[in-house]
């Protein structure tokens, strides 16, 4: 297991990863990694993988086997230019929805607020030394929620110039104009300024502060959820994998019915009973909870498929609409 987690972190972002994982037979636990289509690596036989494809995350048959496929996609962020009234409920909202949240703002006092409220990083330096520190990708939401035009400007001239999955900018339609025109005048591609999310937020007629984050964050997983892909590993769940006691990795493979949480959602058992992460809480949760500590006392085999079957009464426990199954996959790691 130690060479998967490795080899994930040198995949290239900007390729197509897929993590495949044998959810059957006395192989089950098995994995290998797919970029770009190709096998680039596999534990135990690799003759099995060669011939393995993956379109879209979820399990499927591959030579008459189940096999759970998932996009690994990196952890997404949320970079909020601005420290204000605005930005500190979009900070909370942010981590509530699993992302890393950075937050800018040249003003110390103000800078302290967005640590107090949660924000993964803070960056208390002036936005254009801050903005320049971070590179962006397509899984990098940018916020621009800024005290005043002048830093608007700034902001989204600097942001315009790197990969990003969303640009959002709060403002008058009169002042997002201007500084769309000057952005324009002074060399920024037309398609980029006219693909910035503003008004910010999805139109749901938000007034207050914490409204507008509201808006603002639906907004933001419209956008991710439109992009797709799987969970992928968090960063939290691989720094824990790297302690050295004993521990098991808690994967939902599948799912019917309604859920509190998504395929690909993990969650990792220590030794101790440490959790790390969360599969959705309750009595489910504490159940595989001890059929992990199981995994761990000894038991011979390295992986271990529940299936989870709950009636309407156990389901209205756990917050499901209707009766479902859950399928999760235990893993010692």
């Amino acid at each position: 297991m130690r060479d998967f987690y490795d080899r994930l972190r040198d995949l290239d972002p900007d390729h197509v990863n897929f993590a495949l994982t044998l959810l059957d037979g006395d192989s089950i636990g098995e994995k290998a990694l797919l970029s770009d289509g190709e096998v680039v690596w596999a534990s135990g036989p690799d003759s099995f993988w060669t011939s393995a494809e993956a379109a879209a995350s979820g399990v499927m048959e591959t030579g008459g086997r189940r096999v759970y496929a998932e996009r690994l996609e990196r952890e997404k962020k949320i970079v909020v230019c601005g420290a204000g009234h605005v930005s500190i409920p979009i900070i909370r909202l942010g981590r509530m929805i699993g992302c890393q949240v950075i937050c800018i703002d040249d003003r110390p006092s103000f800078a302290g607020k967005a640590k107090e409220a949660g924000a993964s990083l803070v960056i208390c330096d002036s936005f254009e030394n801050a903005l320049n520190s971070i590179t962006g990708d397509r899984e990098t939401f940018f916020v621009i929620v800024t005290r005043g035009h002048l830093w608007d400007q700034l902001c989204l001239k600097l942001i315009a110039a790197k990969p990003h999955a969303y640009i959002g900018l709060m403002g008058s339609k009169k002042r997002v104009q201007k500084i769309k025109e000057n952005l324009f005048m002074a060399g920024v591609s037309k398609d980029i300024l006219y693909s910035v999310n503003t008004p910010i937020g999805l139109d749901i007629g938000a007034e207050t502060p914490e409204e507008i984050a509201v808006s603002v964050i639906a907004e933001i997983i419209k956008v991710k959820n439109r992009q797709g892909g799987g969970m992928g590993y968090p960063e939290e769940i691989l720094e824990a994998l790297n302690r050295p006691e004993k521990k098991v990795l808690l994967t939902i493979v599948a799912r019917k019915g309604s859920a509190p949480r998504s395929v690909g959602t993990k969650m990792l058992v220590l030794e101790d009973g440490t959790c790390v992460g969360t599969i959705g809480g309750g009595c489910v949760e504490a159940m595989l909870v001890r059929k992990a500590k199981d995994l761990l006392s000894g038991a011979p085999r390295q992986a271990q498929l529940c299936r989870v079957d709950l009636n309407e009464d156990e389901a209205a426990e756990e917050g499901l609409v209707c009766g479902g199954t859950l399928e999760v996959l235990l893993e010692r790691a």
